[in-house]
C-alpha cells in the first residue's frame, strides 16, 4: 500500500476505533443512569437516545473499524494472520460487532417499549444494557492495549512466511 494510502487508512482506522470506544463509553453512562434513575421519563429518555446512539454511531462506527482493520492488516506488513495480537483484534473486532449487532434488536424492542405512553417500563429496570455496554468497552480497551503493546508472537502462518522470506533474500 503506498505511503499516503497507508496513513490515510491508519487515520481512518485510529478515528473509527476511539469513536466507537467513546460511543460505548457514552452508552456505558446512559446505561448506569437508566439503571439508577427511578424517573419514568428518565428511564423512557435512555432508551431512546440509546437506540439511536446504537444505529447511528455504534454499528457504522464498529463496521468502519473492522473494514478499516482489515485493509489496514492485508495492506501493510503486519498481514491479517501473521501475528498474533492482529488475529485477536480481528476475533474481538468481529465478537464485538455481532453481539452488537443482536443487541440492536433487543435494544430496539426495549426503545418501544419505551416509547410507549401507558407502558409498563419494569422491562427497563434490567442491568442488561449497562453490563452489554460495559463488557464492550472491555473488550476495545483490550483492542486498544493490543495495538499500543503488539505483543511479540508470530503465528505458524507468519513462522512460514518470515522462513519464506528469509529463503527467498537469501538466494
Amino acid at each position: 500500500m503506498p505511503p499516503r494510502l497507508r496513513r490515510f487508512m491508519l487515520t481512518a482506522h485510529v478515528v473509527s476505533s476511539v469513536g466507537w470506544l467513546g460511543a460505548v463509553a457514552a452508552s456505558l453512562a446512559l446505561g448506569l443512569a437508566g439503571l439508577t434513575s427511578r424517573d419514568a421519563e428518565t428511564l423512557r429518555a435512555v432508551y431512546l437516545a440509546m437506540e439511536l446512539i446504537g444505529w447511528f454511531v455504534l454499528v457504522p462506527l464498529s463496521l468502519a473499524s473492522l473494514l478499516t482493520g482489515l485493509v489496514q492488516a492485508l495492506g501493510t506488513r503486519w498481514g491479517l494472520f501473521r501475528h498474533y495480537w492482529v488475529v485477536f483484534k480481528l476475533v474481538i473486532n468481529v465478537f464485538a460487532a455481532a453481539v452488537l449487532l443482536l443487541y440492536m434488536q433487543t435494544l430496539g424492542y426495549l426503545a418501544g417499549v419505551a416509547a410507549s405512553a401507558g407502558s409498563d417500563l419494569s422491562e427497563l429496570e434490567s442491568p442488561s444494557a449497562a453490563l452489554h455496554a460495559g463488557g464492550a468497552l472491555l473488550l476495545l480497551l483490550l483492542a486498544a492495549m493490543l495495538s499500543v503493546y503488539k505483543p511479540r508472537g508470530l503465528t505458524r502462518y507468519g513462522q512460514r512466511r518470515q522462513h519464506e522470506q528469509h529463503a527467498v533474500s537469501r538466494s
